[in-house]
């Protein structure tokens, strides 16, 4: 009775069988897909805290330049920060986050 040698396996995607019109209709696909978007935000949220560490230490050795230095880092920590969380107000994670314009083209 010994262990598996190497790492879990899980899907990386979401369930194929998830109808988001009916979501208690399959119930273990349900399950899995709450299994992918904590997955995922969790995932945001260690990046975020990757982003914050980076920007802390570009603040802590760029001392009095670091409004022109850290720039690009502050951009991108709240890009990264905005849309993630376990907010309680019912919308789906993809209606999180930045507005995504779409261009049309000719």
């Amino acid at each position: 009775m010994g262990r598996k040698n190497g790492v879990p396996e899980f899907d990386e995607t979401a369930p194929d069988s998830f109808d988001p019109a009916n979501p208690y209709k399959d119930p273990v696909a349900m399950l899995e897909m709450r299994e992918h978007i904590v997955r995922e935000k969790w995932i945001d949220i260690e990046k975020a805290k990757i982003l914050r560490d980076k920007l802390r230490w570009c603040y802590r050795i760029e001392g009095v330049n670091h409004l022109q230095r850290c720039r690009h880092l502050v951009r991108q920590y709240l890009d990264a920060t905005r849309g993630i969380g376990w907010g309680k107000d019912g919308r789906h994670p993809s209606l999180h986050g930045p507005k995504v314009e779409e261009v049309e083209s000719e």
